[in-house]
């Protein structure tokens, strides 16, 4: 995070998912005029002096101002993009983010990021269950994580067992975000007009 020199922490926006159930890519859709990674990058530049975008076709983010770093295990989920930002941040420690979060509270990041450096995971704990795409993970976590990706695993959960991780708790989160609306995503057509009322048809949505 920002905090002089320190590159304990640093940011990293996986853009690697294909969009199945919305039929474009999600990550290029625009509220209040802006696209929504562009919304989540410019939230996380205000904590973190590192910042990544994980993605297989760099060049579809040449407009985000940050360094691009493909999967080390191409077709394997988010868990491959977790370990890709692992491999290529400077920092001990990332904060892992899916494009598709509009919403982000800077006070739960900082909560997340504020539990002790000797933990493995930190995951927040929502009404809706946990949230392995909105937390902190170390590099010890790498080891574990190429273990299970070279079984041909891509869970993301499938390397808990293994690992040391802190729970931050429902109740704590809800002091800071009371509707939770940080952990709310766009997977769908429907998920994206919930959100901008006035977006009309999305040009190249598959038909459901």
């Amino acid at each position: 995070m920002k905090e002089g020199n320190s590159v304990e922490i640093a940011g990293a926006i996986l853009a690697g998912g294909e969009s199945l159930r919305m039929g474009r890519n999600k990550a290029l859709l625009t509220l209040d005029g802006e696209r929504i990674i562009e919304n989540v990058y410019h939230r996380l530049t205000g904590l973190f002096a590192e910042l990544l975008v994980v993605t297989n076709s760099p060049e579809t983010y040449d407009f985000i101002p940050c360094g691009k770093v493909a999967d080390v295990y191409p077709g394997m989920g988010p868990l491959a993009g977790i370990h890709a930002a692992l491999s290529n941040c400077n920092a001990d420690r990332v904060f892992v983010v899916g494009c598709d979060m509009p919403f982000l509270n800077l006070s739960i990041i900082k909560e997340l990021c504020s539990m002790p450096d000797d933990l493995d995971v930190v995951l927040a704990e929502t009404p809706g269950g946990l949230e392995p795409l909105h937390a902190v993970y170390s590099k010890r976590c790498l080891p574990m994580m190429q273990r299970i990706l070279e079984q041909g695993e891509c869970r993301i959960r499938a390397f808990f067992s293994m690992a040391r991780i802190q729970l931050v708790p429902r109740h704590r989160l809800a002091i800071l975000d009371p509707d939770f609306a940080s952990f709310r995503n766009i997977n769908t057509p429907e998920d994206y007009r919930r959100l901008s009322a006035d977006a009309g048809p999305i040009p190249g949505a598959k038909p459901q």
